[in-house]
C-alpha cells in the first residue's frame, strides 16, 4: 500500500463520497457468491471494506473466480503464482481485469488495479464482481454456481429477420421520421428587404 498521510479539504470530501458508495449488504453477497464458485475451501474474510480489499488484494481468488467460469482446461490465467511481491499480486489483478473484459464485462464496469490494490474506490470493485456475476447468470452456460437471485440477467438483443420482399417494400416508403412537407406553401410571402404590411 501507499505511504500516505491523511488527506485534507477537497481532496478527503471526494474521498468520504467514494467510500460512501461501498455497501456492505452487496460485499456479504459478493462473499457468498465467490466462496461458492471457488469451491468451499475458501476462508471467509471478517466484514467490513478493508477487510474485503485485504481477502482480494493479491488477486489469487479474483483469478480463481475467473478461471472458475470457463470449462477445464479452457481457463484464461493458467499459472496463477502464490507470491508476496507487490507487483506481482498487482499483474494478477490485471489478468483478472482482462479475463473479465474478454469475458463480456463492459469495459465501464471494470475497476483500476489501484482502485483494489490502494483500497481508493472499493465500490467500483464491487460493481466489477456484480457485473461479472451477472454474465455469468446471462449465459447459463453450466459454469456459474451459487443463488441464481444474486444476480439480474443482462438483456438479451431480439434480433428481426426480414424477407427481400419487406426491405423492397420498405424503400418505396417515406418515413413519418422524415417530416411532411404538407400545407408548407410560399404564399403570401414578401420578398427580401421588402416593407410587411401590419394591420
Amino acid at each position: 500500500m501507499a505511504n500516505r498521510g491523511p488527506s485534507y479539504g477537497l481532496s478527503r470530501e471526494v474521498q468520504e463520497k467514494i467510500e460512501q458508495k461501498y455497501d456492505q449488504d452487496l460485499e456479504q453477497r459478493l462473499v457468498d457468491w465467490i466462496v461458492a464458485q471457488c469451491g468451499g475451501n475458501l476462508e471467509r474474510p471478517q466484514t467490513g471494506r478493508e477487510n474485503f480489499q485485504k481477502w482480494l488484494m493479491d488477486g489469487t481468488i479474483l483469478c480463481r473466480l475467473i478461471n472458475s467460469l470457463y470449462p477445464r482446461g479452457k481457463e484464461p490465467i493458467k499459472k496463477i503464482p502464490d507470491t508476496q511481491m507487490a507487483f506481482k499480486q498487482m499483474e494478477k489483478i490485471s489478468q483478472f481485469l482482462q479475463a473479465a473484459e474478454a469475458y463480456g464485462v463492459t469495459t465501464t464496469d471494470i475497476f483500476q488495479t489501484v482502485d483494489l490494490w490502494e483500497g481508493k474506490d472499493m465500490a467500483a470493485v464491487q460493481r466489477t464482481l456484480m457485473a461479472l456475476g451477472s454474465v455469468a447468470v446471462t449465459k447459463d452456460d453450466g459454469h456459474y454456481r451459487g443463488d441464481r437471485d444474486w444476480f439480474h440477467r443482462k438483456a438479451q438483443g431480439y434480433r428481426r429477420e426480414f424477407s427481400q420482399e419487406q426491405l423492397r417494400q420498405g424503400q418505396s416508403l417515406i418515413g413519418l421520421q422524415m417530416g411532411s412537407n404538407r400545407g408548407a406553401s410560399q404564399s403570401g410571402m414578401t420578398g427580401y428587404g421588402m416593407h410587411r404590411q401590419i394591420m
